[in-house]
């Protein structure tokens, strides 16, 4: 296969644009919206996020199993983008137009978003798949895969940062339109990018040996863990800010916007410095150094009174948070690559889907802290909170990310591939 160009590298790594506009509009919000405006019940919500993620991290491994063994002349992954891109749009733009009030809404709320869930997981799991497929150097992967974050972060900024903006001046069903829109459009541009091998051992495996291949492969388990972790963190933070600035900082919804967006203002120029540090330290050394910084930017929100001072210590999140974008998909690529030596056929599908079934759980993490912090401080809706329940929100941006990260720390620090950037996937391995 043909080196692939700049041109088709940059289509391709736009699609983390939608990925990560929808993904983290519905993360950061949707708790939000339907408790905090529509007035249901956090213990409900909490209860339907749970099932989200049981049902989202069950359908990734059996996803990835059924893209790896495909076989269609339009490759394993691109005819699964092809057909889920348009439903998933829909079903992003329906959860944001709630019918029903009380337990109609709730379940409403529940169908829609198992809907969502099947057709989200079918769309980016294959779009995750392609990275190492089609790009086989650390060097490609580190370029690729900072262009995919600088698009993401785009994705976030307004998928996170902007929702105030838009649902303040048009109404939360017209954003979610809107931004379906956008998603879709960049969808598209990637999927005409996206080229597969021709040559490609297909798995032939069982579903259930298949999964005994993946656990017994430690880089991987020692990898999942600390990703876990992280993205634990990357779901509690926009999703706790907010609950920050309404009632510990007593500002207004623009400030979300201005916490948000500095955190991945400051990520931007970062993840360029992060994708040549890869390249000279190799994968491990750099994401310990990302999650390090990472975990120590947390630290001010047990203090910061104020919009300003809050916004300084968002940016200081942002230096690490852009490390940990870049990294983690580049991290996983490498085991692909040990784990075809060993099988001697190409498994992305059930890698990046074992390792969804695994990391949503972190979003239903979130969700099940962010209930009981609210619940058991005694958050009040559109009040002036206790002493508590203030301490509570302030936790969830500190002291629970913080301990989050040592954690993921400890397991990155295990991890065992300890390559340098001269790594291909077809050429030999310069310790």
């Amino acid at each position: 296969m043909a080196i692939p160009s700049f041109k088709s590298k940059l289509a391709y790594s736009s699609g983390n644009l939608s990925v990560n506009l929808i993904a983290q509009a519905f993360a950061s919000y949707i708790v939000f919206y339907y408790v905090d405006v529509l007035g249901v019940k956090p213990a409900l919500i909490s209860a339907a996020m749970v099932i989200h993620g049981i049902v989202n991290a069950l359908l990734n491994p059996l996803f990835g199993h059924i893209s790896d063994r495909t076989s269609s002349r339009f490759g394993r992954r691109v005819p699964y983008m092809l057909f889920g891109m348009v439903p998933l749009a829909a079903l992003f733009t329906a959860i944001w137009f709630p019918v029903g009030t009380g337990m109609t809404l709730f379940w409403y709320f529940l169908t829609v978003v198992l809907l969502y869930d099947i057709l989200f997981v079918m769309v980016v799991l294959n779009y995750s798949a392609l990275f190492p497929e089609m790009f086989t150097t650390m060097k490609e992967r580190a370029s690729v895969s900072s262009w995919r974050q600088m698009f993401g972060i785009l994705g976030m900024i307004i998928g996170v940062a902007l929702p105030p903006l838009v649902y303040g001046k048009l109404g939360w069903g017209p954003m979610g339109a809107i931004f379906a829109g956008i998603a879709l459009l960049f969808l598209v541009i990637m999927v005409s990018a996206s080229k597969e091998k021709v040559v490609v051992q297909r798995e032939e495996i069982g579903f259930l040996q298949s999964l005994k291949f993946t656990f017994s492969n430690k880089a991987f388990v020692f990898y999942v863990i600390g990703s876990f972790f992280v993205q634990f963190t990357f779901a509690m933070l926009p999703a706790a800010i907010p609950f920050f600035t309404k009632y510990v900082l007593g500002a207004g919804d623009e400030s979300n916007t201005v916490l948000l967006g500095a955190i991945f203002i400051a990520a931007i120029p970062c993840v360029y410095v992060w994708g040549r540090l890869v390249q000279k330290w190799g994968a491990r050394q750099t994401v310990i150094a990302a999650v390090g910084l990472y975990a120590l930017a947390m630290i001010p929100f047990l203090f910061v009174s104020s919009v300003a001072a809050a916004a300084a210590a968002a940016a200081a999140i942002g230096i690490g948070l852009a490390g940990l974008l870049v990294l983690l998909d580049v991290l996983l690529s490498e085991i692909i690559d040990e784990d075809e030596k060993r099988t001697r056929v190409r498994r992305e599908g059930m890698y990046f889907g074992m390792n969804g079934f695994i990391v949503k759980w972190g979003v239903s993490l979130q969700a099940v802290v962010l209930g009981f912090i609210l619940e058991g401080t005694g958050y009040v809706k559109d009040a002036v909170q206790a002493e508590a329940a203030v301490w509570g929100i302030r936790s969830m941006l500190s002291i629970i990310p913080f301990i989050a990260l040592l954690i993921a720390l400890v397991f990155f620090f295990l991890y065992p591939i300890r390559q340098s950037n001269t790594t291909t996937r077809n050429g030999d391995h310069k310790q």
